[in-house]
């Protein structure tokens, strides 16, 4: 028995719940397919297909909730014990996606973590960055990743029993700017649940335009600041924070942010060119984060 739980916001996911029902039809198992609309204003024609689909819960609400929420509210909603998250830009890489899947429905305490794949053929220019990367800092074989397994988790594709949720939960408190994902690993590593690495991932197609990836990177290091800050992640727990804790001791934070100011024209012509470099890439946000805090005066 399976509870297949899909967030989805402003994106057809109608393709994804058909693949899926397509592989549940060769499986004999209860299942449900709950899909959770966190307030869209795209896609409601196709998305709205799916309440003619058997088994098939689509429910729209009424206002944005974020990331970690919609995730709570699906673990309540599902009936089965077994959960399988995915995000809706996601596709399964095999038809025996699923199948891979059913060997570790048992009562341990685990997650397990099936991976992510991006598309061979480079996207237009306008999407080179993300997909970069992607195919180069997440879409990682199950051996590279259980090198450092909970910071190689991503929520886009897991399979969890209620109990660990019902000990580690996506925590509502944070603001809804990304890394929420990043404190759901480091409690569970607190809370020593492990995390299983195999090969069964999903194809991510869901990829950011250059504006729209460089706005939810500045999100997302605003977030590991303020997790930073609150004292709900550890400096040494992530590599950007375990350096900037160096720098920190080096009394070298204004520097940095000044060189930020100084080179970030320069480091977005290189982030939106044909050939985006990742070293460049982490060099800015490094820098934005010491920006964030010189300006914080922390």
């Amino acid at each position: 028995m399976l509870s297949i739980l899909i967030p989805v916001f402003n994106y057809n996911v109608l393709p994804l719940v058909q693949n899926l029902k397509e592989q549940l039809e060769k499986l004999d198992f209860l299942y449900e397919i709950i899909v959770l609309d966190d307030a869209s204003t795209l896609f409601k024609e196709e998305n709205h297909q799916l309440n003619e689909e058997k088994n098939v819960v689509y429910e729209v609400l009424e206002n944005n909730i974020g990331r970690s929420k919609i995730r709570n509210l699906l673990t309540k909603k599902a009936k089965y014990n077994w959960l399988l998250f995915l995000d809706s830009d996601v596709m399964p890489a095999s038809v025996s996606f699923l199948n891979n899947y059913l060997p570790f429905l048992n009562e341990e305490i685990k997650i397990v973590y099936g991976g992510i794949l991006y598309q061979e053929q480079k996207p237009d220019r306008d999407k080179l960055l993300r997909w970069t990367y992607g195919r180069e800092r997440e879409a990682l074989s199950a051996v590279a990743r259980t090198s450092n397994p909970y910071l190689s988790f991503l929520t886009l594709n897991f399979l969890v029993h209620k109990n660990v949720l019902s000990k580690v939960s996506f925590n509502e408190s944070i603001p809804n700017l990304r890394h929420e994902d990043t404190l759901f690993s480091y409690n569970l590593k607190c809370s020593r649940i492990p995390i299983i690495h195999v090969n069964n991932p999903v194809y991510h197609f869901g990829l950011d335009n250059f504006e729209n990836a460089m706005r939810k990177e500045k999100e997302a290091i605003s977030a590991l600041k303020n997790l930073l800050d609150l004292k709900l992640l550890p400096y040494d727990y992530v590599r950007i924070s375990r350096i900037l804790s160096w720098i920190k001791r080096l009394n070298l934070v204004k520097f940095l942010a000044y060189l930020h100011t100084k080179t970030e024209k320069s480091c977005i012509k290189n982030l939106a060119s044909d050939s985006p470099t990742l070293l460049i890439f982490d060099f800015f946000r490094l820098t934005y984060l010491c920006k964030l805090y010189a300006n914080s005066h922390v």
